[in-house]
């Protein structure tokens, strides 16, 4: 059994955990306005999910799921996180995070921006190019791993070990993984790339429309199709 601590349990954050609780493993729950506010969600989740604050999650977590606007990445607990693997599920979006210069003009990623700011921990980039009713809905944890049936999402990472931990907590809630290489390349699955959210839509005008599977062949094609303007 896992516990998966979460650091922000927004969409994305509450998603996963549910997964992950229908899976058999903990959860423990936290956001920047307190434990008292996920009362509700953790009391829905069931005797497997609790409420802490962020370093308390961070503290907690076997693996640790880092779901919050990409603006607060600097509040991120760095001592609770040493030596853990850290999935990022973050995205640049300028509008609400503002412009950094260093995503603007393409000489690092978001989640090297983490990865730097957590120096002793391992960075697993996953979960940001997936609508949060479509990851919900196409998990399919009862299926082999390689199933035709079954989902991909993408990840991306430095250390090899991390990512394989990373792979095996997917394939428990319910996906197969394709391996992107370093957090360098992790700009594949960002938004404004083919791979970000539509492959996963039923229908590209309506998101919320449903959701259809997605292969490695198919993923991997989109990512490939990646271009920066930078």
């Amino acid at each position: 059994m896992t516990t998966w601590g979460f650091i922000g349990s927004g969409h994305i954050g509450s998603t996963v955990a549910r997964l992950a609780i229908a899976a058999g493993h903990d959860v423990v729950l936290s956001n920047s306005r307190g434990p008292q506010t996920l009362a509700d969600l953790a009391a829905e989740l069931g005797p497997r999910a609790r409420a802490a604050t962020p370093v308390e999650a961070a503290a907690a977590g076997d693996l640790v799921v880092v779901t919050i606007p990409l603006k607060a990445y600097r509040d991120v607990p760095v001592d609770e996180l040493a030596g853990k693997v850290v999935v990022d599920t973050m995205n640049y979006y300028p509008e609400r995070d503002g412009q950094i210069a260093a995503l603007d003009d393409g000489s690092t990623t978001s989640s090297e921006l983490l990865q730097a700011h957590l120096p002793t921990s391992h960075v697993v980039k996953g979960f940001n190019n997936i609508f949060f009713q479509h990851l919900r809905d196409l998990a399919r944890p009862l299926l082999p791993v390689g199933d035709d049936g079954r989902s991909v999402l993408a990840v991306a990472g430095d250390d090899a070990a991390a990512k394989d931990t990373v792979r095996r907590a997917l394939h428990a809630i319910g996906y197969d993984t394709l391996d992107l290489g370093p957090l360098a390349e992790g700009w594949r699955t960002q938004p404004g790339q083919p791979a970000y959210g539509l492959p996963y839509a039923k229908e590209e005008s309506d998101w919320t429309a449903g959701a259809r599977r997605v292969g490695s062949d198919e993923l991997a094609a989109q990512a490939l199709r990646a271009g920066r303007s930078a």
